[in-house]
């Protein structure tokens, strides 16, 4: 028996890829037939360069994009009107990630043995979140369930693009100035202490500010211990802040306030929380349990606070837009086209299209992040570099004029 890894088409021409164990490639195109499904490139596993190598405590999680194609795959299969015991079957044995495999086929189980999908995946928090959970549990009570789940793909799918902007614009700078750290550090170890040698086997005095250089090279070298111990310290205690609730608190509110990452942490929460809830909301979830969902998958603990409290304000009989203006998170055109949402009853409709705004705003606001940081990275870098080249020619400036 081997492992193959296949690739297959529905009847209505969608694209659906797997694994499964199987005697032979025969025997693979057999049991896609068997399943109406066309099949298409099939590959054994563990033959030449597709050899996998698990090394425990090593191995990869389910990613956003990894659940977005498991939601896609499942949610045409239910269409297809395969039962949801078969369904999970299927896509269990034929996921190549572990965690997923493990997390479908105990799913399985539990619903054989009587327990709904929705409370079955709930026992696997780490992989089906609680928007999850509750979105599947509204498809189950509502008899959508195929639709609720290309829903939720789309959500994750648009999540996952928003979360790649974001990182993009914080990945950028920080990648730009560990390059020119790792320069700089070449520079202050090898190349300078090379000059230092050669200016004082000529004697004479160093003008002033190769000598500044001069003498961070030397501190530089004795110390680099200390530079990268402090790193990793800061690391650690950021990490440690971050776990701690009062912690996590105050950098939240930080990120927020930041001159130019602020904005853009203000833009991402607001497409988030009205694409969570325009999916939630249309879902058929009461809007009460959506906004208690809402604010524990926002990533913000001021968001979340902020949105409780709305939760607490409309518990009291007051509308949406009514809390939200008092917030100073999400802008007064959001809550205007939110009010005028709820005033039409099209608030779910309308929050989608909120959060299409803001995505592109988001898009745009990266872009032009990009753009400025771009510049002035070249101009620090070039200073850097270009500072500590004119500090070890001056004195060779000085020679050739005496």
């Amino acid at each position: 028996m081997g492992q193959f890894a296949w690739e297959a088409k529905t009847k209505s021409g969608q694209s659906l890829k797997g694994e499964m164990e199987a005697s032979s490639k025969e025997a693979v195109i057999s049991t896609l037939e068997g399943r109406d499904l066309i099949p298409g490139k099939i590959k054994e596993r563990g033959k030449g360069m597709d050899m996998e190598i698990n090394i425990p405590g090593f191995e990869a999680g389910v990613t956003g994009k990894d659940l977005a194609v498991f939601t896609r795959q499942f949610s045409t299969m239910i269409d297809a009107g395969l039962p949801l015991v078969q369904c999970l079957d299927i896509l269990g044995k034929d996921s190549a990630i572990p965690p997923l495999k493990k997390a479908l086929l105990a799913v399985k189980e539990e619903v054989e043995s009587g327990a709904t999908f929705a409370d079955a995946l709930g026992k696997h928090p780490k992989i089906f979140d609680e928007l999850y959970v509750n979105l599947v549990a509204a498809g189950e009570i509502g008899g959508i369930l195929d639709t609720i789940l290309t829903r939720l793909a789309e959500y994750i799918e648009k999540a996952e693009k928003l979360k790649k902007q974001v990182k993009g614009a914080m990945v950028y700078p920080i990648v730009v100035l560990s390059i020119a750290f790792i320069i700089v550090a070449i520079l202050m170890l090898k190349v300078i202490p090379v000059f230092a040698e050669m200016f004082n086997n000529m004697g004479g005095e160093l003008p002033a500010f190769t000598q500044m250089v001069v003498n961070w090279s030397d501190w530089f070298k004795g110390n680099w211990y200390i530079m990268i111990a402090g790193f990793i310290a800061f690391v650690v205690i950021y990490r440690l802040i971050g776990r701690n609730p009062k912690g996590r608190i105050m950098l939240d509110s930080m990120y927020l306030k930041l001159p130019i990452f602020g904005d853009l942490v203000r833009k991402n929460a607001v497409a988030r929380f009205t694409r969570t809830m325009g999916t939630l909301v249309s879902s058929g979830v009461p809007i009460l349990d959506a906004l208690e969902i809402t604010a524990k998958t926002s990533g913000n603990k001021i968001i979340e606070f902020d949105i409780m409290r709305v939760r607490s304000a409309i518990s009291e009989g007051k509308t949406l837009a009514e809390p939200l203006s008092q917030s100073k998170v999400f802008p007064s055109m959001v809550v205007q086209m939110i009010a005028v949402g709820e005033q039409t009853g099209a608030m779910d409709a309308m929050l989608q299209k909120i959060a299409d705004f803001y995505e592109d705003e988001v898009d745009n606001a990266v872009a032009a992040l990009t753009s400025l940081m771009e510049p002035l990275l070249i101009v620090f870098l070039g200073t850097v570099v270009g500072g500590i080249a004119i500090a070890m020619y001056l004195p060779i400036f000085s020679i050739i004029n005496l």
